[in-house]
């Protein structure tokens, strides 16, 4: 037996019939402006003591309430931005200076574990990411190494 959904509005659900204060509210609400739903649906919630909804950018997740936007401010109006914190960092090769090329290629072979020709394919390729993934104490140890033979590298 197949269940279908009522084609008519004012047919039954699966809680059976609609009275008709039923069917008269809900053409009452469906006659409100936006102002008159807003201000119902506070009314509403405060008589019944349910909870506020979350505010836009919010997501109910297994029971709890993940904000995705990192909250609002006081009075609804939206918060300022704040940046997540970033814990893993790339190391990114900039340029080097003409006369340490031997000494880049050396490093970036020993940091990458790379073969001789594949390490000066690699500098030849500059700018060029040269390790993902790394903590920031890891970036900045290899950014001075960089340095050290001569290399201008930043962390992103």
């Amino acid at each position: 037996m197949q269940h279908s959904a009522p084609t008519d509005p004012d047919q039954a659900d699966e809680r059976g019939p609609f009275s008709e204060k039923v069917l008269r509210l809900r053409d009452e609400i469906a006659s409100l402006s936006n102002e008159e739903l807003a201000a119902m649906s506070a009314g509403l919630r405060k008589v019944l003591g349910l909870p506020e909804p979350p505010p836009i950018g919010e997501m109910p997740v297994g029971g709890m309430v993940v904000d995705w936007q990192e909250g609002a401010a006081e009075g609804g109006a939206p918060a300022e931005e704040k940046a997540p914190e970033k814990t893993t960092f790339s190391v990114k090769i900039e340029k080097f200076d003409a006369g340490s090329k031997i000494k880049v290629i050396k490093e970036v072979r020993a940091i990458c574990d790379l073969g001789l020709k594949e390490a000066k394919e690699f500098v030849e390729k500059v700018p060029v990411v040269l390790k993902d993934g790394l903590t920031k104490e890891e970036a900045i140890k290899l950014i001075e190494k960089l340095k050290a033979v001569g290399a201008t590298s930043v962390m992103e």
